[in-house]
């Protein structure tokens, strides 16, 4: 790229240019160290599937492994609770995918989430067609119902033959299994009115956290239901107008994709440490792999994404133990062999020797105190998706789920050291990067500049102007005398870019 037109000695000699030399620019964030690699050799069944998306969308592989991983758990997570050290827990898992936007997020969940969506599509015709017929019924219910009770007024019938009428005909459950963007009364509704196994999927979920049902006066009441649900604890709801229930049984898994911008903020809010709610995660940031995903590169395979299909639909279309009434799921127990146990006791006891003061582990104890729990979770997952008969965890089956644990440990504490940045150090570190890139190239800046090139977060003048003095209060700016000819025009206020 061709250099701006302007001569570096005259910019040295400046006399209120405040040169950069001796003082040298001060970070505004924290870097991110780089990750460990994604153990995709570990999971089981379903890598297939996931290094097949790979292949085709060239997307970092941590993407379609979090789809799948999220997928599987919302399958399989009504039909069984797998033993830990702590009890019997639910398979629910909730995952959280940090990837900046054009990372293919979409591209890799599609092919994984496509047999899910064309379940709901067949069901919800089902339900159409079942609808009529219910209504129907009622109608023909209401007018033998209101037939008897006049004959009971007249004196010419009794409650027996009321009582042989039975009760109105149950209003159909919605048929509806995702959800992206639920309030907690809209999450309670579907699970009082609707299937007892959902599943929180969004790839674009900052409108999630975003939404109202993340506001500042609803977060803590989000937060603690979905706790609840990850626990696989009743739902109870007390509300005037509605009156009061408890729902048992209910299942969630959770699949939000975000941006960085988005996630780092949620990561770094207290309420969502502090409630306990990101330790029930499990977080990746997988490295960019934007300008390499070379056209002739890609390799599509559709067959390992068709049988992960199947099994999908194989698995969607077998009948959840429930009480026909309630809803209310009956999973049955899914315990460890004891090879298993044996790997998580170990597991658990050299997680929690990190979390001791001044331990590797202490600054994301919420997190390391989860691990085992989330490595029995997978490790159910992937034996139920194997085989949804299976009458225990292996402990082929443990080793890889504390393989996958481990790394998202890994990835916690790896995040947890991401500064926490507020809107305006967001922007400053754009503005930052984006003068130091090709895309800019030049050795001064004006705002005028940056309105018409710069990142599109800093189109607004004041918004350019609050990061330009930012950077230049952290010395990779130094301001040029007033005056100043650049390229040849005579530039009011522009600065110097300082490396």
């Amino acid at each position: 790229m061709e250099m701006a037109n302007i001569d570096p000695a005259r910019l040295d000699a400046a006399e209120t240019i405040g040169p950069c030399e001796g003082t040298s620019p001060q970070p505004l964030v924290r870097e991110i160290p780089t990750g460990l690699p994604y153990p995709v050799e570990v999971l089981g069944p379903l890598r297939p599937a996931v290094e097949a998306v790979q292949r085709r969308t060239q997307a970092p592989v941590a993407i379609p492994a979090q789809s799948a991983l999220s997928v599987a758990a919302l399958a399989v997570q009504g039909f069984a609770n797998v033993e830990t050290l702590g009890g019997w827990a639910p398979l629910s898992l909730y995952c959280l995918t940090v990837a900046a936007s054009g990372e293919r997020k979409s591209s890799c969940d599609a092919p994984l989430m496509a047999a899910m969506r064309e379940f709901e599509r067949e069901q919800a015709a089902i339900y159409r067609e079942a609808r009529k017929e219910r209504a129907l019924d009622l109608a023909i219910w209401k007018k033998r119902h209101d037939t008897l009770l006049g004959k009971m007024k007249n004196g010419a019938g009794d409650k027996a033959e009321l009582a042989a009428l039975g009760p109105e005909p149950a209003p159909l459950p919605l048929p509806d299994r995702l959800v992206s963007e639920p309030t907690y009364e809209g999450l309670t509704r579907l699970f009082a009115e609707g299937q007892p196994s959902l599943g929180l999927f969004s790839d674009e979920g900052g409108q999630f956290l975003g939404g109202f049902a993340m506001s500042q006066d609803n977060k803590q009441k989000t937060l603690a239901a979905l706790n609840d649900l990850w626990m696989g604890n009743p739902i109870k709801r007390t509300r005037q107008g509605d009156g009061a229930f408890t729902l048992h049984g209910r299942r969630l898994s959770l699949h939000l994709m975000v941006q960085p911008v988005v996630a780092h903020g949620f990561l770094a809010d207290p309420l969502a440490g502090d409630t306990g709610f990101l330790p029930r995660c499990l977080v990746c940031q997988p490295e960019s792999t934007i300008g390499f995903r070379l056209h002739d590169a890609g390799v599509r395979d559709d067959a390992p994404v068709r049988a992960f299909a199947d099994r999908l639909n194989a698995i969607l279309n077998t009948e959840m133990a429930m009480d026909l009434e309630t809803r209310e799921l009956r999973p049955r127990r899914l315990p460890l062999s004891s090879e298993a146990k044996a790997l998580l006791i170990r597991f658990s006891d050299n997680v929690e020797r990190a979390q001791r003061p001044g331990g590797e582990m202490e600054p994301v104890r919420g997190h390391a105190s989860k691990a085992a729990e989330q490595a029995a979770r997978i490790a159910g997952v992937l034996t139920l998706w194997r085989d949804l008969e299976a009458a225990q965890v292996s402990g082929d089956a443990m080793e890889c789920a504390i393989k996958l644990a481990l790394f998202y440990l890994c990835e916690a504490q790896r995040l947890a050291n991401a500064a926490t940045l507020s809107d305006a150090v967001s922007k400053a570190e754009a503005l930052r990067k984006w003068m130091l890139s090709p895309s800019w190239g030049k050795p001064w800046l004006t705002v005028r500049d940056v309105l018409r090139r710069g990142p599109n977060r800093l189109r607004e003048s004041p918004e350019a102007k609050k990061a330009v003095q930012m950077l230049v209060e952290h010395h990779w700016l130094a301001p040029l005398p007033p005056g100043t000819e650049i390229e040849g025009q005579v530039r009011r206020e522009a600065w110097r870019i300082c490396q």
